[in-house]
């Protein structure tokens, strides 16, 4: 990397200070030159829209000009990404936008130790987590024995809960996965879905069994699911049993009561990991009963081995409108609170005595 030199860039006011501008070269290896650009240079036009310093590739050099701060970033940026395909993972515009958002933030994770974690591959397909808070959820199903994953759809809690256990039952750090959801919308009765008790209750089983599909050979899942290996069954089924040599999924978890949820967590064996996945604002429970997700946040919060993953919207790693709907949402039930707190004040005050509100 070339030292970086200064220059000034004249303002239309003659009396205002110029500002300084720095320009600084790096340069690559010429192999990872191709790969760093992208195809038809997609991954440099998102560099481009991304950074505020200017952007210039000749040959094996790239150079950077603007101001100090705007080409320190972009010089992190181009390290990060030059370590990225480096490490022989293919470079797309998503993953340079999560780059330059990562270092934008100042979490003090490395974009490229995030990116090219690899939990599981199959048929070319890799899974990994694509944001800092994925990776520390991830870590910490590898450091704990209880984690609680909670967030918005689309940030990847069951997802990547899912691959972890598949991983283990591969490396036979388990004997067999046990994924369970409570059936909440038919009251955990069912009984008036047509069809047998599977096929009852298999609509509210079905995103787990979709994500499997993902990750296994669809053909052994069948067999693997007859020799017990794999068990995908409601809540109510965990009731008496205690679960050794397992790894646990709780899926949609903010629609278990407190009772459900001790429940469940007590059905630990030995050998066992528990993960329990939910988003707290989207609870279903009939006559407002209260969300077991929310119960264990205040109880377990402190207990040691158990841990709780909170993810947000700059998690969601499904389209970029998931996200912005995530957070419009949470600014529209702030405003919706604020509103319902004034008028529950102004009640108050109008019943109040008149000498009482002087």
């Amino acid at each position: 990397m070339t030292q970086p030199t200064e220059s000034h860039t004249p303002t239309d006011d003659p009396t205002a200070p110029a500002e300084r501008t720095v320009r600084s070269g790096v340069d690559l290896a010429p192999e990872l030159v191709p790969p760093l650009l992208g195809s038809a240079d997609r991954n440099l036009r998102a560099l481009e829209g991304l950074l505020t310093a200017d952007v210039h590739v000749r040959g094996t050099t790239v150079t950077l000009t603007g101001r100090p701060a705007d080409v320190a970033l972009a010089e992190r940026v181009i390290g990060e990404l030059t370590a990225i395909v480096a490490r022989g993972q293919a470079l797309t515009p998503d993953a340079v936008r999560r780059t330059v958002e990562m270092l934008t933030d100042g979490g003090g994770e490395s974009p490229a130790e995030v990116l090219t974690l690899d939990i599981l591959s199959r048929r070319g397909k890799t899974i990994r987590p694509k944001t800092v808070g994925q990776k520390k959820y991830v870590d910490a199903i590898d450091e704990h024995t209880i984690v609680f994953g909670i967030g918005p759809a689309g940030t990847g809690k069951t997802y990547l809960a899912m691959a972890k256990a598949v991983q283990a039952l591969q490396a036979k750090q388990v004997s067999r996965i046990i994924l369970t959801r409570p059936a909440v919308e038919a009251g955990e009765r069912l009984g008036f879905l047509p069809g047998s008790l599977h096929e009852k209750i298999d609509p509210y089983l079905r995103p787990l069994h979709d994500a499997l599909h993902d990750m296994m050979d669809p053909e052994s899942i069948p067999k693997l699911m007859q020799a017990g290996v794999i068990e995908v069954a409601p809540l109510a089924y965990m009731r008496g049993r205690t679960l050794n040599d397992a790894f646990i999924i709780l899926d949609e978890a903010q629609n278990t009561t407190a009772e459900q949820m001790k429940m469940f967590l007590t059905r630990l064996g030995f050998g066992s990991k528990i993960v329990v996945t939910g988003d707290a604002t989207q609870v279903d429970l009939p006559g407002g009963a209260r969300s077991g997700l929310g119960a264990a946040n205040e109880i377990l919060g402190d207990v040691d081995d158990i841990h709780f993953s909170q993810l947000d919207s700059s998690d969601v790693v499904r389209h970029r409108l998931v996200s912005d709907i995530v957070d419009a949402y949470d600014r529209y039930e702030s405003l919706e609170r604020r509103k319902v707190e004034f008028g529950n004040r102004a009640q108050r005050r109008a019943g109040q005595p008149r000498s009482s509100r002087r």
